[in-house]
């Protein structure tokens, strides 16, 4: 049985050629965390891909060509991946092979991709998560001060409307903060709660690129990764803590103008995460399809 892609091969010429630059790109995407790393620095803002996420920049520098593009492969190079099939020297990722091991979880991250898709951004929340996981707390998550010192800290949190859907975010809540939160989303209810202005949603994109694996091609992962440290520097911006010792100029959310300047950016980021997400809901759409043909 030949493998079945919508394309002819690309040559190793070609491929190669690819891989390097995505090799390239990703290396330049994770040099100053690998550095800091290896002196045994922390930084409040860079770190959080790769602490909170868990993934290593090796993840990021392995390319992959995507569901459907085969790779003239006339040495195997490929054949030892795994979830990659070779025929008469034509490698490819292979579908089935993957839905056996992680069906299920690709079948869950598609249709949480497409309940978003699906959805308008609600820009109403002004990145206060932050605020309410130190909101009344003896300590903060970060080791780095509070632009308006605690009791400044708490008067804002007190004055706001807290609006934070994302569970991955209101998990980390203050006790005394869960109760002004106007939304209780929990892990079985994320399909009904996660919307596409959310900045944390957006950020989860790049998780989502890393589950589907193989499936998804190199530049849409990278494109995902840069979205997701982009944003996680406006969510530190607008944060309660003083970032000037770390170069960022706050987004002073406690403010009309720093409300205003949020939104906008939040929108733009939106407008982003759009075309991300409609990349990995094609990737979903094109690996249900190879199993059709295979079934």
């Amino acid at each position: 049985m030949t493998l079945q892609t919508d394309a002819a091969p690309l040559a190793p010429p070609v491929w190669h050629a690819l891989e390097s630059a995505h090799a390239a790109r990703a290396d330049a995407l994770t040099s100053a965390h690998r550095a800091r790393k290896a002196r045994g620095e922390k930084h409040p803002v860079e770190d959080f891909l790769f602490t909170y996420y868990g993934y290593k920049p090796a993840v990021l520098r392995r390319w992959h060509p995507g569901i459907g593009v085969a790779l003239a492969d006339p040495d195997g190079v490929r054949a030892q991946w795994r979830h990659y099939r070779t025929d008469d020297g034509v490698s490819a990722v292979h579908a089935v092979a993957l839905a056996e091991s992680h069906g299920d979880l690709i079948a869950r991250v598609g249709d949480l991709l497409t309940a978003v898709h699906s959805r308008r951004g609600m820009y109403g929340c002004f990145g206060l998560h932050e605020w309410a996981m130190v909101y009344r707390a003896p300590e903060t998550r970060h080791e780095v001060p509070l632009r308006l010192g605690s009791a400044g800290t708490d008067a804002v949190v007190e004055a706001s409307v807290l609006q934070c859907s994302h569970v991955d975010a209101v998990r980390f809540f203050t006790p005394a903060a869960l109760p002004r939160n106007a939304h209780r989303p929990t892990r079985e209810m994320q399909r009904d709660f996660d919307q596409p202005g959310c900045l944390h949603v957006n950020m989860d994109l790049y998780k989502w690129a890393i589950k589907l694996g193989p499936l998804v091609p190199g530049e849409v992962l990278l494109d995902a990764f840069e979205l997701a440290r982009d944003i996680r520097e406006l969510d530190m911006r607008a944060s309660p803590y003083d970032l000037g010792d770390w170069g960022y100029e706050p987004v002073r959310i406690e403010t009309p103008d720093g409300k205003a300047a949020y939104v906008s950016a939040q929108r733009a980021f939106t407008a982003r995460a759009d075309e991300i997400r409609g990349a990995l809901l094609a990737v979903h759409a094109d690996y249900t399809a190879a199993l059709t043909r295979s079934a």
